[in-house]
């Protein structure tokens, strides 16, 4: 009996001293920290979802709150949405009695989907405030994002629920036909600077027409998206060039995300692709980025002329060009997965004042690569007629940034003339011979820091300490720079013109 005694006063003491008091709560005070005072979510589209962003509320006190409400101040008619430390509320937007614990925190994620209707005219600013707690307890973090309005253009919906196609290289893909008269957008074969335009799927320009880019055209591409230039169809981009780092005149290429998290993510759309049947393009200030491949050449067409272009950030590469013909001068290409530059199958090209660079994090990447031959074609190999680089700089983060693909079986027919060039392995194949082979290589600088002024940022910008400052050949002068200075004589090798970087 005695036993069991002792076993029931032992029950009752547990009992006891496992009645915490601990998780009992007060009310808000109206003292809750926050990790900011105002969230700005970046710039979005018009109807397209913003990223998720984070806001962080903390407890400094010794006891265990209870927050009455968190809401926006909108309500229900706001157009942003949250979760609360993950409860969803009342349709993200009113959340009741949200506990935290003592010198603890919570998280609130914040995202938004807006019209442009939905923000002040004046600057196109849509706000809220989510709000804790009310009365004299009542704590408010502002929301602000710009939405900025554009022109969508994408694939028409077919009656049985699919997306309008076209083909390339023989297969379907999502996409549709630029209209010259479309009844909603007008003329879409005019890229004007008045708004942004949004493309989903590849647009494909029609046979016999052209696509026209005015200066300062803004293009954003969604995942898996591009721009398809067919049969007998035509690209000209007339870009100028621009005042200020905001590229106010270059036409330029980008994915749709605008936040700030995805300026420099490479792969976030596809390519531009040129048919082989197509014709007569001209692009003059063309920045493009964060493609899979950039400038998509299929041959064989008539002479392409690309001035004054930039191209960064491209998962394969960023000029890949097959049997073209291309002139081009003041070019920048940086980052890409395979290699900058790609001349495949043959052709003829003349490159002047290029800078080609790579500094892709991937040991078999190259800046310029050049080739006779390509699987799977027929035949297998077909002549590099000509393949000049004058007053270039091929460089990166490689121990070899040139590369020669060469088949004996055509004709391969290159040359370099006053270039800086990155090519530090010692090797007795005689197509790498740059100081002796005078045939192929005339004044090489080899393995010499051009001392780009910040790559990570691609700005390849030199000043006079560059081994690249001066040494150009006058018979190779481009009188301009990629940015519109007038280049000296003699004149820096690449694109840029030697300027005295600030301290």
């Amino acid at each position: 009996m005695r036993q069991y005694l002792v076993l029931f006063l032992f029950g009752i003491i547990l009992t006891i001293s496992s009645c915490r008091t601990d998780f009992d709560t007060v009310a808000s005070s109206g003292n809750l920290k926050f990790s900011k005072d105002t969230v700005y979510l970046d710039t979005v589209f018009k109807n397209i979802g913003s990223s998720t962003y984070q806001l962080k509320v903390y407890n400094k006190s010794k006891n265990d709150i209870s927050i009455p409400t968190i809401q926006l101040k909108n309500g229900l008619n706001s157009k942003y949405r949250m979760t609360v430390d993950g409860m969803s509320g009342n349709n993200g937007k009113i959340f009741k009695d949200v506990t935290l614990l003592a010198k603890d925190s919570l998280y609130i994620f914040i995202e938004t989907t807006a019209d442009i209707t939905d923000a002040d005219p004046t600057d196109f600013l849509y706000t809220d405030q989510i709000q804790f707690d009310s009365g004299a307890n009542l704590q408010e973090v502002a929301l602000v994002t710009l939405i900025q309005d554009a022109v969508f253009l994408y694939p028409k919906q077919n009656p049985d629920g699919t997306k309008e196609k076209i083909k390339i290289d023989g297969k379907d893909v999502d996409g549709f036909y630029l209209d010259e008269n479309n009844p909603v957008n007008g003329n879409e074969l005019l890229f004007t600077n008045q708004k942004p335009y949004v493309i989903y799927g590849y647009a494909g320009v029609p046979e016999f027409k052209t696509v026209t880019f005015e200066a300062g055209a803004k293009v954003h591409f969604h995942a898996n998206s591009g721009l398809y230039i067919g049969d007998n169809a035509s690209l000209k981009i007339n870009g100028t060039a621009s005042k200020t780092s905001k590229l106010e005149n270059e036409v330029v290429f980008q994915g749709d995300r605008l936040e700030s998290l995805y300026s420099d993510i490479p792969g976030q759309w596809k390519s531009v692709i040129f048919s082989s049947g197509s014709a007569n393009h001209s692009i003059n200030h063309l920045t493009l980025k964060n493609a899979v491949t950039g400038l998509d050449f299929r041959s064989p067409f008539n002479t392409v002329e690309i001035k004054n272009t930039q191209i960064y950030n491209c998962v394969e590469y960023g000029i890949l060009a097959e049997d073209t013909h291309i002139i081009a001068e003041n070019i920048v290409i940086n980052y890409a997965g395979i290699a900058s530059l790609s001349c495949v199958y043959g052709g003829n090209y003349s490159f002047t004042h290029c800078t080609f660079n790579n500094n892709w994090s991937n040991p078999s990447h190259f800046a310029v690569t050049l080739s006779n031959s390509l699987k799977g074609k027929t035949p297998e190999t077909n002549a590099l007629t000509n393949a000049t680089f004058n007053n270039c700089i091929i460089y990166g983060s490689n121990t070899n940034e040139f590369n020669l693909n060469k088949n004996t079986n055509a004709a391969f027919v290159y040359k370099l003339n006053n270039c800086l060039l990155k090519f530090s392995s010692s090797t007795t194949n005689p197509d790498y011979q740059f100081k002796t082979d005078a045939v192929h290589y005339n004044q090489i600088i080899l393995n010499e820091n051009p001392k780009f002024y910040n790559v990570s940022q691609n700005k390849f910008n030199i000043d006079n300490t560059s081994a690249a400052f001066a040494k150009g050949n006058q018979a190779y002068l481009i009188p301009q720079d990629i940015l519109g200075i007038t280049r000296t004589s003699p004149p820096d090798l690449g694109a840029y013109q030697s300027v005295v970087f600030p301290k």
